[in-house]
């Protein structure tokens, strides 16, 4: 019988099936851009209790519409249990929206009012706020993630969707930080600075124009955030995260692009790896935050448990994507901070992790690969992972020894043994591509600058959240020099062959990245004529490998100066062979050889 009725209704239904969805569609958008806009007018401008409060009663009005345009396509899917598996994440969030609603209008009991008093937290109506405005964001995140699946991205290269997703994310941003309540400036931030901090949080640099720890309010610092987290892991990685969540069929663009990010081997390994991608670095960061929770130290201070908590967070996504970016005006040179050196070894951890790429995490730290090294203890690592873990391993030590040695004198005096070896290993860590300091870099000697632009210059690992021209491309050019002067015609590592392709890439990475170091150091030579020329030096190539330590130069510069690092971050952090191909036609065809040419070279 119930069947029976079931297939009844659906015959029903089927006729005006089209039109309903088209028009759910056009809802579905409105609804979702109401949100958006209702949430920025919310949080971006310095309202009153009253007119805060209007905000949210028509943010209610939103969570309604959502529901009932889930529960019509649920109407419609005929199919239901299938449609309820298939959409399983909406189904909770629509579940826990309605029972919220019958329980706080039926019975007048609030579960959010409680869950605050059972945590402890006197402001209920911003603990209310920060949980609407999560869902909010969930549920927008996921109408985006629809939408970029359903645009028609045939005709755009892997490159230029990647490109456009980054152009996204840095407007987006700087708009954000424009608004009157992320600043504690009564004119709001500047258009030019506002686009600075975007690209250098969603390029994850960490160069910074203003005081992170003073400019920005709390809204700020967490626009701030969420870019270094988007920026670290790629715009495109959440939306084709969420759309696997959503069951959506993800195209092959998005998966070439993800590829390309992740420089995994496949299509099939990106689409496989990226849930677990995610779900380890939210893991990571969070037994990172909880590291450097537990080890601030009695003499910091912090106003409430919920500053601490956040300053933990901030730091430890900061560290782990590489961004540098602190709430400290002077880093982690900061007076309280400064000699907090179980503090820095805990930051210098996550920084590693976060510059090893995603591939070698995976492979020698998932629960399948420590399984298997269980039941197999001779299997090896890929060949990748071995590369990427050792030139890590010797660029990290070399940094270290050299930076002891050069500056045991300068910035070293005073300490003991240990401290002085705790600190050259920080700054030799944290100078491929993190950003934190815990010297004044203002202070440093020449050979030192020149040596931490040397590895600045390497970075982080492929496929990482660092940058750089990365450690195995700059592996391989030194094998292939080595194997050059030996007279050597096959270049090998580990009993491999690299194939010629892969070794055009590496020459022609280096070549891009010293080509335009140069052109940028060019530029500001003429545009900063006051600043010295090994501290424009060191900005650009600061700047390129996405560091973020500064001489103290930032600030200065001018208006063309702060436009030319602002191309040089956005151009470090997509990669110069990514913005050549999205630039560049493809040959048409590669099926002819022309007669060797015999040149004189040397």
């Amino acid at each position: 019988m119930q069947q029976l009725t079931t297939e009844r209704l659906n015959r029903l239904l089927y006729s005006s099936k089209d039109r309903v969805y088209f028009l759910l569609k056009i809802v579905t958008y409105i609804n979702s851009t109401l949100a958006a806009c209702l949430l920025v007018y919310g949080y971006g401008f310095n309202l009153s209790t009253e007119e805060t409060s209007r905000i949210f009663k028509l943010i209610d009005l939103v969570y309604l519409v959502f529901v009932i345009i889930y529960a019509i396509r649920l109407l419609y899917s005929f199919q239901r249990r299938a449609f309820i598996q298939r959409t399983s994440t909406e189904a909770v969030i629509m579940f826990l929206l309605v029972i919220n609603g019958i329980i706080t209008n039926v019975f007048a009991f609030s579960i959010l009012y409680q869950t605050s008093l059972w945590l402890g937290i006197k402001n209920y109506n911003a603990f209310h706020e920060i949980v609407s405005t999560i869902f909010l964001l969930t549920l927008i995140g996921l109408e985006v993630s629809k939408a970029s699946i359903r645009l028609p991205l045939n005709r755009l290269k892997p490159s230029t969707l990647f490109i456009g997703s980054f152009i996204l994310l840095i407007v987006t941003g700087a708009g954000l930080l424009m608004l009157p309540a992320m600043t504690n400036t009564p004119s709001g931030m500047p258009l030019l600075d506002a686009l600075f901090t975007a690209t250098s949080a969603a390029c994850v640099t960490g160069l910074i124009v203003v005081d992170t720890a003073t400019y920005f309010t709390n809204k700020g610092q967490l626009i701030i955030l969420t870019l270094i987290q988007i920026g670290g892991l790629g715009m495109l990685t959440f939306t084709t995260f969420f759309a696997t969540i959503l069951k959506q069929g993800v195209g092959i663009k998005h998966q070439s692009a993800i590829q390309d990010f992740l420089s995994s081997e496949s299509l099939f390994s990106s689409r496989g790896l990226l849930q677990q991608i995610i779900l380890l670095t939210l893991f990571i960061e969070g037994m990172g935050a909880l590291a450097v929770f537990v080890t601030w130290g009695p003499e910091v201070p912090f106003e409430n448990l919920g500053d601490k908590i956040f300053y933990s967070i901030f730091h430890s996504i900061s560290a782990f994507c590489n961004a540098g970016f602190s709430l400290y005006t002077n880093g982690l040179y900061e007076a309280p901070v400064r000699q907090s050196y179980i503090l820095h070894i805990v930051i210098a951890g996550v920084i590693i992790f976060g510059g090893l790429g995603f591939s070698p995490i995976m492979d020698v730290f998932s629960i399948r690969a420590l399984r298997e090294r269980l039941a197999m203890p001779w299997k090896d690592w890929r060949l990748n992972t071995k590369l990427a873990i050792y030139t890590a391993i010797v660029l990290n030590i070399f940094g270290m020894v050299l930076y002891f040695f050069l500056e045991k004198d300068n910035t070293l005096a005073g300490m003991n043994i240990l401290e002085s070896l705790i600190t050259s290993f920080f700054q030799s860590v944290t100078t491929r591509t993190a950003g934190f300091n815990t010297v004044d870099f203002t202070k440093l000697e020449n050979p030192t600058m020149i040596m931490m632009m040397f590895l600045m210059f390497i970075g982080a690992s492929p496929g990482s959240t660092g940058g750089g021209i990365k450690t195995i491309t700059f592996l391989l050019i030194a094998v292939s020099v080595l194997s050059t002067i030996k007279g050597k015609k096959v270049i090998s590592i580990d009993k491999r062959t690299i194939p010629m392709e892969t070794l055009f890439k590496a020459y022609s990475v280096i070549t891009f990245a010293a080509a335009y170091i140069f052109l940028g150091v060019f530029i500001l030579s003429i545009t900063e004529p006051e600043q010295e020329s090994i501290d424009l030096l060191f900005e650009q190539v600061s700047a390129f490998a996405t560091v973020g330590l500064s001489t103290g130069v930032t600030p200065q510069l001018s208006t063309v100066g702060r436009i030319v690092i602002i191309a040089t971050m956005f151009i470090g952090r997509v990669g110069t062979i990514t913005l050549a191909l999205a630039l560049s036609r493809p040959v048409i065809s590669n099926a002819y050889r022309y007669p060797d040419a015999h040149l004189m070279v040397g």
